[in-house]
């Protein structure tokens, strides 16, 4: 069997432009593409925080340092500059590369420089119970 499986993830970057005018695609800083190991032209999933909007379309090489996340063409009108934004690839493994496998998690900043680069940590735990007000049985 084989698995999809996340490989790369930029997490909560800002969006600085969009470019409807662009032919398509999402120009991302050179540093944040290497420290991901993202191509140039590879599909990446785009997933706005801001506004609830998930769209695809393919990594362009932008300058380094620049903390350029300008996204181009029809998905431009998904987002606007300011948005947090979450980028991310995936990859197909068989079962036991999937079972090792640890994909790489970048953290930025408010300018979308590269804070940390480490693994995700789960989100909280719902309470074990939750008074609504009601009662289910007798008593």
């Amino acid at each position: 069997m084989t698995r999809k499986m996340m490989r790369a993830k930029i997490h909560r970057a800002t969006v600085t432009q969009a470019d409807v005018d662009y032919e398509g695609s999402i120009t991302i800083d050179r540093c944040l593409m290497d420290a991901t190991d993202l191509l140039p032209n590879e599909a990446v999933c785009v997933w706005n925080v801001s506004n609830g909007t998930r769209f695809e379309t393919y990594a362009v090489e932008g300058p380094p340092d620049s903390g350029v996340i300008c996204v181009n063409g029809a998905a431009a009108h998904l987002v606007s500059p300011g948005d947090l934004v979450i980028i991310a690839a995936f990859t197909w493994m068989d079962e036991e590369a999937a079972r090792r496998h640890e994909p790489k998690v970048v953290f930025v900043d408010e300018h979308n420089r590269m804070r940390e680069k480490r693994a995700e940590v789960p989100g909280p735990r719902m309470p074990e119970r939750v008074d609504i007000g009601f009662r289910t049985s007798p008593g």
